[in-house]
């Protein structure tokens, strides 16, 4: 009788074993990603709505399936702009087993280089700088740097400035993230590029720019590159727009005409700076909400699901967290493909592929994000464009910087 009930008993634990173990391999395997980035304190303004667009993707590409029966976990702290912090974060991701890196700011991915280099881990950063890219394997940039965005801006303005060498101040944030392009747009005048840079302003955090726009215009400065974040640059053109002298056309002789790189601009200036942020023109690489298509459409619609504003749906900086999170996803997904188990080494080698035929399309960019061994900067073209009735509207198509190329 023993015999039997312990013969019945073992049958039974099988049983739950091979059912239990068929379970496991119905629900799928999970992949961990981590992200760090400032939700509170210095650039808030753009790490929140990033933060949102990563959650919500993530969440997107579960409820979809988009990976089978394979689950995305991404795990999102806020490190409040605090490059230790950032580390500590980053620490405890690798603790639980992450695949995949997304980063935020220029200091802590300038910091966090070695550690990258050391975990082997792929790792795309919130932060254009094309320095992030010395030194490192490991690193990728979404879209195209700060550096190529700020001289296309340059070369937009001798293509369609009229008179003698045009004179640009530069309007910068007062960190490593701030003063990245600054010597590229210096080396391309030092090739050649025929402008003027009279002066770099390292903003601090005064709400009164009129000595300084005084001063730019006594130096007869024309064009001012905007390059930091939102709120600043809004202070910046409330201030022209007082003093009367915001250019009311592109390049209007004795005004000032203002341009900005990505973090400058977008929908949420707007928001900010109302009506003078009117014939503001901005470059970047993401494909804004206006530019009605099936990217845009899909973002709206998510964005709607997940129970987010109009403003927020809108935010260049959700369609920044939501482009991240569709490299990661699309890397895994080729793996997946190729029957690779999904490891970090798998990933990186799957990102440097994705070139040529293999371009990645993800529809929230202008351009096709593309990688390679001596080409981790994402999408090479970017799109201009400018603040008319409340909204940013293209001009003309994507283009890339032709003047980068020459001080590579």
């Amino acid at each position: 009788m023993k015999q039997t009930r312990f013969t019945l008993i073992t049958v039974t634990l099988s049983v739950l074993m091979v059912f239990g173990l068929s379970a496991q391999a119905l629900g799928g395997e999970t992949y961990k990603m981590g992200l760090s980035l400032a939700i509170t304190g210095p650039t808030s303004d753009a790490g929140n709505p990033y933060s949102k667009g990563a959650e919500d993707y993530v969440r997107y590409v579960n409820d979809e399936k988009l990976l089978g029966d394979d689950k995305l976990v991404c795990f999102i702290r806020d490190d409040g702009y605090k490059t230790e912090v950032t580390k500590r974060n980053f620490e405890d991701f690798l603790d639980e087993g992450i695949v995949f890196y997304l980063n935020y700011s220029t200091g802590s991915t300038l910091a966090l280089k070695k550690d990258f280099e050391e975990e082997k881990i792929p790792v795309i950063p919130a932060s254009f700088h094309r320095g992030n890219l010395d030194g490192s394997n490991y690193i990728f940039l979404p879209i195209t740097s700060y550096s190529s965005q700020a001289i296309g801006l340059a070369e937009y303005i001798v293509a369609n400035h009229k008179g003698s060498t045009p004179k640009v101040a530069m309007f910068i944030h007062p960190s490593a993230f701030g003063r990245g392009p600054v010597d590229d747009v210096k080396k391309a005048v030092a090739a050649g590029l025929p402008i003027e840079v009279v002066e770099v302003v390292e903003h601090g955090k005064d709400l009164d720019n009129t000595a300084m726009l005084k001063r730019l215009m006594s130096k007869k400065v024309q064009y001012i590159i905007c390059h930091t974040v939102q709120p600043p640059v809004a202070t910046l053109l409330k201030g022209a727009q007082q003093l009367g002298i915001a250019a009311g056309s592109y390049g209007e002789a004795g005004k000032l005409t203002f341009m900005g790189v990505h973090y400058s601009g977008g929908p949420d200036l707007i928001a900010l700076a109302g009506s003078a942020a009117e014939n503001f023109y901005w470059t970047t690489s993401l494909r804004l909400t206006t530019a009605k298509g099936e990217g845009t459409d899909a973002q709206l619609a998510m964005a709607k699901r997940y129970g987010r504003d109009d403003k927020l749906a809108n935010s260049q900086n959700y369609t920044n967290g939501v482009q991240v999170v569709q490299i990661a996803v699309e890397t895994i997904r080729r793996a997946k493909a190729k029957g690779k188990k999904i490891t970090r080494q798998a990933l990186y080698e799957e990102l440097l592929g994705m070139n040529g035929y293999n371009a990645y399309y993800p529809l929230t960019t202008v351009g096709p994000v593309t990688y390679s061994k001596t080409d981790r900067e994402g999408v090479d073209t970017q799109q201009l464009y400018i603040a008319k009735g409340g909204m940013f509207i293209e001009v003309g198509l994507p283009f890339a910087s032709e003047w980068v190329k020459k001080i590579k």
